[in-house]
């Protein structure tokens, strides 16, 4: 199976030490905005969209060692050498893969609020609300919001799902492929396999005080692959660390 050639946003200087962010399921390089814009001075930061997420290409295959071969390939495409990655949840199981399938390309790893574990969570009923919403008669985003919240009662969830709907050519639809992921919801939530692999480089993981993502069990899974990875608790913070904390993530990065 061939990579696919990623959209992705570059922020700061193109001589600059090379900074990958990596945003989790249903969302897409915008996430990561603010964010980017903060890192610019110090690093030519890169936000791609992942496979059948935001401006990149749909594919029926989706699992960790596919998106880690695309990211593989934009590395290479960029001759980019080895660079930095920072990957929040599902990004982060994607900067994790690509570490272990080729530690040359990874100078250093971040990994927020997620661990290299099998989840329990589903997102099925999620993307299911997303598919039943009725497109061609929708007039405005507000609107969405309005049929969404009788199934997702979070406001900020919402917001963020609806950062993936778009109008062109006067029609509003999906920039993620829906179908593609509800079919590779069990690799996702799971991690694969990696007897023997190791990532020899800095492995920092951070995590919400408020989330449940990363627990205290998962220590070994983690240190059993990534074996100078140090464990960093962000005060206040849930799942969604770097939106939730910003400043506070950025002092954990340095």
């Amino acid at each position: 199976m061939s990579s696919l050639q990623l959209h992705y946003r570059s922020y700061g200087d193109p001589g600059s030490r090379p900074l990958l962010l990596l945003h989790g399921l249903l969302g897409s390089s915008a996430n990561w905005h603010s964010i980017a814009r903060a890192l610019e001075g110090g690093f030519r930061v890169l936000v791609p969209d992942l496979r059948n997420h935001g401006r990149s290409p749909h594919s029926q295959d989706t699992d960790y060692p596919l998106m880690a071969a695309d990211l593989a390939a934009l590395i290479r495409r960029l001759e980019l050498g080895a660079a930095d990655l920072v990957g929040h949840s599902l990004g982060g199981k994607v900067a994790m893969q690509l570490a272990l399938q080729a530690p040359d390309m990874v100078r250093s790893l971040v990994v927020v609020d997620i661990a290299p574990v099998r989840y329990d969570h589903r997102f099925e009923s999620m993307i299911t609300a997303l598919q039943g919403l009725d497109l061609g008669s929708l007039t405005n985003r507000q609107q969405a919001d309005r049929q969404l919240a009788d199934l997702l009662d979070d406001p900020g969830l919402r917001q963020y799902l609806l950062q993936n709907l778009v109008k062109e050519q006067g029609r509003w639809r999906w920039r993620m492929y829906l179908d593609g992921l509800i079919r590779a919801m069990p690799d996702l939530m799971d991690f694969p396999v990696a007897t023997g692999r190791q990532f020899p480089g800095p492995a920092l993981f951070l995590y919400g005080g408020a989330s449940t993502y990363v627990l205290p069990e998962h220590a070994g899974a983690i240190r059993e692959r990534f074996p100078m990875a140090r464990l960093r608790m962000v005060p206040g913070a849930g799942h969604w660390v770097y939106a939730e904390q910003p400043e506070a993530f950025l002092l954990a990065l340095n």
